[in-house]
């Protein structure tokens, strides 16, 4: 029996099985791309990481150069401790994927109450919050990359602070956004923003910490300080608050670097809210105890 090509049926079956050839087709090739994709993204990790060490490679030689200057991956919890049997090695620790599952309100509601943080953060999911620090080679010494991560104008915004041996001093940075504005607050991805960060101080001459602030109105002269990026005070803010909260994290363990048994206390710095307001992942909750605006 011949079959109708001009039905209504046969147009209807014959779209229904391209559709579902396409399908099987278009699931098939995201499948085995996967592997590559997933190759792809921890080599730009490596190339951030190598980055703020002051190593520049293609994506080709990440993996090779990252192995050679790698020293170890540790796995600190919310008291910057290290966790001797982590569930998720260090490199596979997502920052970014825990800060959207529900890290940012955590930070938010208990930004004045570094106890209250440390509790939460430590009952948070299977374990509590597990933070990643990379041991590198610099100079024949050691240095300490930081992943960080936290919000901008339009979105996250994220970035590694490298520390050196001594425990205080930055010796590299590097941040990078999803959707900052191109010209203002996107430019946190040039050498022109980074750079400055190298040779500030974390700690002030007492050993108080401070964290580094990213100013408005210039930071001339200032151990922790770089200037901000004119007409892109809320994505400045949000590196400040970023630094300084993540910092605050690792803070006992850089202690440590530097011989000291000095207790770790709750910076207390003045945030702009009027500025915060605007803020499109709610960072505006921060409080005192997270500087988020330039003095």
């Amino acid at each position: 029996m011949a079959v109708d090509v001009n039905s209504n049926k046969y147009t209807f079956i014959f779209a229904a099985v391209m559709v579902i050839i396409v399908a099987t087709l278009l699931a098939l090739a995201s499948e085995s791309l996967k592997p590559m994709q997933k190759q792809n993204v921890a080599n730009e990790k490596r190339q951030n990481i190598l980055t703020s060490i002051g190593v520049e490679v293609d994506a080709a030689e990440a993996e090779t150069a990252y192995n050679e200057n790698l020293v170890e991956a540790l796995v600190l919890d919310a008291n910057g401790s290290v966790v001797e049997s982590p569930a998720v090695e260090a490199f596979d620790i997502d920052v970014l994927k825990d800060y959207k599952a529900g890290l940012s309100g955590i930070y938010k509601a208990n930004a004045d109450d570094l106890e209250a943080m440390k509790a939460a953060l430590l009952a948070w999911g299977e374990g509590g919050v597990n933070y990643p620090l990379f041991v590198l080679k610099k100079g024949g010494e050691n240095v300490y990359v930081v992943p960080m991560v936290g919000t901008g104008l339009w979105g996250p915004i994220w970035g590694y602070v490298t520390v050196a041996a001594d425990g205080k001093t930055v010796v590299g940075a590097v941040f990078d956004h999803k959707s900052e504005t191109p010209g203002l607050g996107a430019e946190i991805n040039q050498a022109s923003f980074q750079k400055p960060f190298e040779g500030k101080s974390i700690f002030d001459e007492s050993g108080e910490f401070t964290g580094i602030k990213v100013m408005k109105g210039g930071a001339k002269g200032s151990e922790h300080g770089v200037d901000a990026i004119s007409g892109g005070t809320i994505t400045s803010n949000g590196v400040t608050e970023m630094i300084v909260r993540t910092l605050k994290i690792y803070e006992p363990y850089l202690l440590n670097l530097q011989g000291g048994a000095k207790t770790a206390e709750l910076v207390e710095l003045p945030v702009d809210s009027a500025a915060l307001a605007l803020d499109s992942l709610n960072v505006e909750g921060v409080v005192d105890s997270l500087m988020l605006s330039a003095e």
